[in-house]
């Protein structure tokens, strides 16, 4: 087995990122509910994407690239958060987004602006046209002399979630600190590296929890793709272990779809605010606490006492998307 510290990483966030009791949201919902704050990561507003790039771009010096060129929407968090870091990496950095949604220069586009990101849009629904785009530009770099490092939308792939793994891990030794341990674990599921990599972790360093993803897109083949990352990170780690979609605990809490505010999500943001003063986001994790908030009134939890929700950041998205008008 190779462990975490095998790997090449770069201490890009504040880790560990803090732990504690939503005191007063335990009350209101009579469950001892608990928040990991990866919002507070470090970089810029915070967030996930910080862990997998401590790995991902450790692997982009390691193999002597000078560029990293990474996808998502308009309003992307990965992406933002991918250029911050290069930038105090000194790595070039281009970001190749969806002409979709909120692109003008508001919530994550006008941190953008503020890091001095390159951002090219594609005027198009699908990824397929967006790799294009990228490995277009990426021919360009090689003929001027650069190595260029692709990074998928979400930093989603094997050595991304080992990231995750590590969020896991440093959970179990907080947990373990407070002399508590979790029955379940609740976090957002959208590309699906965050959510195969505290899946994975928990495995080996928590195995008593169930972790959860709530879906907040409709992609069908979600279990496919969660297992199928869970495999390619234990396969890095060299892990003897295989997971299938029998493996993956989802519930899906998307409304209209990613990137639209649901009704449900707003609600939950509202709540959260108001009870524990902490921001959500209306793309991630609001939806993902509204999903938490339904699993419990459906008795998803019942006989279960420590409930851990990921807190994985978004906050641009509060200030470009009119939280007024929710679908679904």
């Amino acid at each position: 087995m190779k462990h975490l510290f095998d790997f090449p990483q770069v201490h890009l966030g504040l880790l560990p990122t803090p732990l504690y009791r939503l005191d007063n949201l335990s009350r209101y919902f009579g469950k001892e509910l608990y928040i990991k704050r990866d919002d507070l990561t470090g970089v810029a507003l915070g967030g996930n994407k910080v862990r997998k790039l401590e790995f991902l771009l450790a692997d982009a010096k390691a193999r002597g690239c000078d560029f990293v060129l990474t996808t998502g929407g308009a309003q992307s968090n990965h992406a933002m958060l991918t250029a911050a870091c290069c930038s105090r990496l000194g790595l070039g950095c281009i970001l190749v987004l969806k002409k979709r949604g909120v692109y003008e220069k508001v919530g994550n586009q006008l941190i953008n602006d503020l890091i001095g990101a390159q951002v090219r849009f594609v005027d198009s629904d699908t990824y397929a046209d967006v790799y294009a785009e990228m490995d277009r530009i990426c021919d360009g770099l090689h003929k001027e002399g650069h190595v260029p490092y692709l990074i998928p939308a979400g930093g989603s792939v094997p050595m991304g979630c080992l990231g995750y793994v590590n969020c896991a891990k440093e959970a179990a030794q907080q947990a373990e600190e407070m002399g508590i341990a979790f029955d379940d674990i609740i976090c957002a599921a959208g590309s699906g590296g965050t959510h195969a990599g505290m899946a994975l972790g928990a495995d080996l360093y928590t195995p008593s929890s169930r972790v959860t993803g709530i879906s907040v897109d409709d992609g069908s083949d979600f279990y496919e793709i969660v297992s199928s990352l869970m495999n390619g990170a234990a396969a890095l780690m060299e892990l003897d272990l295989q997971y299938g979609k029998e493996n993956i605990n989802l519930y899906n809490c998307y409304g209209a779809g990613y990137a639209i505010p649901s009704e449900a999500g707003v609600k939950a943001m509202r709540l959260m605010a108001a009870q524990e003063g902490i921001l959500l986001d209306p793309v991630y994790t609001g939806k993902a606490f509204a999903g938490l908030i339904q699993l419990i009134k459906q008795g998803y939890f019942d006989g279960r006492k420590n409930i851990l929700f990921l807190h994985t950041g978004g906050a641009g998205g509060i200030f470009a998307i009119d939280l007024e008008h929710t679908q679904g």
